[in-house]
């Protein structure tokens, strides 16, 4: 973690706190297993992004209300219970640099969790009694799972395009971080153009935010990242760098790339590919587009007044961006 994101982590400690301690509060079951998966998730890491997001947004259109931190749980028990089935349906043996919870308690088990936290999502969003919440978090919802029916598909295919690559990443990704942008700006009681910029925020920031990740697959360090360099690829992911080197290469390159993909260690595919990442501008490329995501997500902060809150969405957004250089 460098200087910058921690010095903006420190001034969202509070809220982070508050949020850690109602995820906690609410995900009370006498169910001992539900405890013990969550208990393993939250222990395991993540940053909260997107309750933030929500949190950020709601106070950002004028909702100061206490229950917040409540409300903003719906959007980290969605994104634990997609992580839950991922790993399930990727047979994956490692989450954030710590054991998968499957490999613990098995597929069963931690499919069913995942289901539990999805319900519990539902019905924290109940409690809004707001009928717009509702709408938005049930359409985001069935984007997502076709966004998890569509990677699966797309698994290992090599012919995958930019365009279903994009359609993936904004269905499985950019829309859970839109919805909770937006459920922000609708408790706030905003115009509806001002609603609809921060959904367009929120799923800009998204998809800039999956690039990132995806450019990190090649890029990363394997210690900060809890995983080696090209795994997400080597599991079948097909992200737009090998897209774009792919497209790129000569035939025989093409044909080195796909043996490598089936019979290669994650360590040999990366020693291979990386040169021809540089050489092609595979990353380079990857980047300008997680620029241009970034910036369009910074535009549609400009239809509101300066604020403490849209101070803070632009350094996360320039942070998040700057995070591939």
């Amino acid at each position: 973690m460098n200087l910058r994101q921690k010095m903006i982590l420190k001034r969202l400690d509070p809220d982070l706190a508050r949020i850690n301690q109602a995820l906690s509060g609410n995900l009370a079951t006498h169910v001992n297993l539900i405890s013990q998966v969550w208990d393993h998730i939250r222990i395991s890491g993540g940053k909260r992004i997107r309750p933030l997001l929500f949190l950020l947004s709601a106070r950002m259109c004028g909702c100061r209300e206490d229950h917040l931190p409540e409300i903003a749980t719906i959007f980290e028990y969605l994104h634990a219970a997609t992580l839950l089935h991922d790993d399930v349906v990727d047979a994956a043996t490692v989450r954030r640099g710590h054991s998968a919870a499957n490999t613990i308690w098995g597929n069963q088990a931690v499919i069913l969790v995942g289901d539990f936290l999805l319900s519990k999502a539902l019905s924290i969003a109940v409690s809004t009694k707001n009928i717009r919440v509702m709408e938005v978090l049930a359409q985001t919802t069935t984007y997502m799972a076709e966004g998890e029916v569509l990677q699966l598909v797309n698994t290992g295919r090599l012919d995958m395009t930019e365009a279903e690559y994009f359609d993936v990443i904004t269905r499985k990704t950019a829309k859970l971080m839109a919805a909770a942008c937006q459920i922000g700006a609708l408790l706030g009681g905003v115009a509806p153009v001002l609603e609809q910029a921060m959904a367009d925020f929120g799923l800009n920031l998204g998809i800039a935010f999956q690039l990132v990740d995806d450019i990190l697959d090649f890029t990363g360090d394997p210690q900060e990242m809890g995983k080696p360099v090209c795994n997400d690829l080597k599991e079948g992911k097909i992200t737009l760098p090998f897209i774009q080197v792919l497209s790129q290469a000569t035939p025989a390159e093409q044909e080195r790339l796909r043996y490598l993909l089936k019979e290669s260690d994650v360590s040999g595919l990366a020693r291979e590919l990386l040169p021809l990442l540089e050489k092609y501008g595979s990353l380079t490329y990857a980047r300008q587009q997680a620029q241009h995501y970034t910036r369009a997500a910074q535009k549609n902060l400009e239809a509101f007044p300066s604020s403490p809150e849209k101070a803070l969405f632009l350094e996360i957004t320039d942070y998040l961006y700057h995070r591939t250089a």
